[in-house]
């Protein structure tokens, strides 16, 4: 009955702010980022094009099948297209599915028809496919060609450089809240290549339940750009003790890391990312970012190496074990002292002053604020 009551509230503001003169975008945020989300699709289709200030009065006709014919990235669209199947909700009838299959095509083809400057990845189709179950073909063609102009501007390049980049952001995050699990992911030298199709399909590639799919979405469409990489920060954070009795090589890391769990607690990890960011937001970690640099060139290098080459024998994981327990026992003291000295204390005092918590849904005030600031500089690249 409670959850019923907090339901109902939530809808009857979330209309409020809808129906305000003019539309409260700011509370719009916040209702997407705190618990729940948007709660339903009904509602996604009023707010989405809000967050994303589209017009929805003024949407472009439906794509039409001509642009098949001279598009260089129509084969490559189609074989992704047929491969995801598991996108679409279990028992749909096959015609439906296959309709659904050819308008996803389309609407792909025309945002790239329309911005010749945009590159096709694989993985991009995971993330329209979310938006034309949610909100329907016309729709969400307005809506992924905002998204791939703004937020998936800098996977969208003619190269992976500025991918890597955003990349380069998550082990400066989880070295702030658990230098014990960085620095151990930096021994195995795993790299970061794990957290891949999660970012640029904003996880909707790896996480079979539709549900959280979309909760995500609500999410990050009313965030700053840079939000999924704080949630990726946070699985790794939240798997720690699983890290760390792992094998402290690159194949068993990101073997272990790659295999996303299911029963993730998404409200609990959507509200620390929201704390996450704004206790380190990415002008603070922007230098290691940049600094991660010239790793991030070898990552997929190494990461090919691994693949053919076999796993470490049991006589060197154990001399390396050996290596790090001697280490750690020299560092114990070092880690300590470091830990209490990172500059830290300014942060939670910040989010004290604020009136902010863990509490209050992802530190949603101040994650809006954020995006408020970002939102009217979205001709900007992100990383120009």
């Amino acid at each position: 009955a409670d959850f019923d009551a907090k339901k109902k509230r939530k809808v009857a503001e979330i209309y409020r702010a809808l129906n305000s003169d003019p539309i409260d975008v700011a509370v719009l945020r916040r209702m997407a980022i705190s618990e729940g989300g948007l709660l339903t699709d009904e509602i996604r289709c009023k707010v989405w094009p809000k967050l994303l200030s589209v017009n929805t009065d003024d949407l472009p006709p439906l794509p039409g099948k001509e642009l098949r014919e001279d598009s260089k990235d129509y084969q490559q669209v189609l074989l992704d297209v047929r491969r995801s199947l598991r996108r679409f909700p279990p028992g749909m009838p096959d015609d439906q599915r296959e309709g659904l299959q050819e308008e996803l095509i389309d609407i792909i083809l025309h945002v790239l028809k329309r911005n010749p400057q945009l590159h096709y990845y694989q993985g991009y189709h995971d993330i329209v496919v979310t938006f034309l179950l949610v909100v329907g073909s016309r729709l969400a063609t307005a809506l992924v060609e905002k998204l791939s102009t703004h937020h998936l501007r800098d996977f969208m390049d003619p190269t992976m450089d500025n991918t890597k980049h955003i990349l380069n952001y998550l082990m400066p995050i989880i070295d702030q809240v658990n230098p014990e699990v960085h620095d151990f992911m930096q021994s195995a030298e795993v790299g970061t290549i794990f957290a891949l199709s999660w970012l640029i399909t904003w996880f909707g590639h790896v996480l079979s339940d539709f549900r959280h799919v979309v909760r995500l979405y609500d999410f990050f469409l009313a965030c700053h750009p840079l939000m999924p990489i704080y949630f990726a920060a946070v699985i790794v954070l939240h798997r720690e003790q699983e890290v760390l009795d792992c094998e402290c090589d690159m194949a068993s890391v990101h073997h272990l890391l790659s295999q996303i769990p299911q029963d993730l607690p998404y409200e609990s990890l959507i509200s620390k990312a929201g704390d996450l960011f704004v206790q380190f937001p990415p002008s603070e970690l922007a230098k290691e970012a940049a600094q991660a640099e010239r790793t991030a060139a070898s990552t997929f290098k190494d990461f090919e190496l691994a693949s053919v080459q076999q796993r470490p024998d049991t006589v060197l994981r154990q001399r390396l074990r050996e290596r790090l327990r001697g280490e750690e026992r020299l560092r114990g003291e070092e880690r300590t002292k470091s830990i209490l000295t990172k500059p830290r204390t300014n942060r939670f005092v910040k989010l004290a002053v604020m009136g902010l918590t863990v509490a209050l849904g992802a530190a949603a005030l101040a994650v809006v604020k954020s995006a408020l600031e970002w939102a009217p500089k979205f001709e900007l690249q992100i990383f120009p």
